[in-house]
């Protein structure tokens, strides 16, 4: 059973354009595997999304991209997230849910296969009926796009190398030629305090 938020969500996102062909390709994409240019080196993990050239790149095909849009896509219990505020610099994520991951928010970009649908009166998504916090109406990126693909619905805002090369703010920065990249998150372990004194 679809939410009763579901037609309004689709009705109130009218007059948008069509989804870029960069976005089609960032949801197709696979991310996390090895660099093929650069397999013999270490951190080749391809985590990166190229906005001008549509494909997935390491940290060490960055230097060939540095003029380009680029968008890093994180990894949480196996599937491909990105953190919302860089993702909404590009496109409208309203009405899908955010999930706080490592204390920044972030947004799914593909549907998670669950074990069993929802039969009930709660919140779920429109497309894959997921249970959902109120008021949002979709699960992932993917997931808004299937649900009103024919009324062509997200709202795109114009791509620029200042808005998305700032790929995230952390304190887990690597200056590569020019500017700057967040490589992933840190590793748990044994906390790091300072000396008494």
């Amino acid at each position: 059973m679809k939410s009763s938020g579901c037609s309004e969500a689709s009705s109130g996102e009218g007059n948008m354009n069509v989804k870029p062909a960069w976005l089609e390709r960032l949801m197709a994409e696979t991310f996390f595997g090895a660099c093929g240019v650069h397999q013999n080196q270490k951190k080749n993990e391809k985590n990166v999304f190229c906005l001008h050239c549509y494909l997935s790149i390491c940290p060490h095909c960055l230097p060939s991209h540095r003029s380009h849009s680029l968008l890093q896509v994180r990894r949480y219990v196996y599937h491909d997230v990105v953190r919302l505020g860089d993702l909404e610099k590009l496109v409208d994520c309203s009405n899908i849910q955010p999930y706080t991951i490592n204390g920044a928010k972030v947004i799914f970009l593909n549907q998670r296969p669950q074990s069993r649908s929802f039969k009930g009166t709660a919140n779920t998504c429109c497309t894959c009926d997921r249970i959902l916090q109120e008021p949002f109406h979709f699960c992932s990126l993917s997931c808004k796009f299937e649900g009103l693909r024919a009324d062509c619905y997200t709202q795109f805002v114009p791509t620029s190398s200042e808005a998305t090369t700032s790929i995230a703010n952390n304190n887990n920065k690597q200056n590569t030629n020019g500017f700057f990249i967040s490589l992933g998150s840190r590793r748990k372990g044994a906390p790091h305090r300072a000396p008494l004194s």
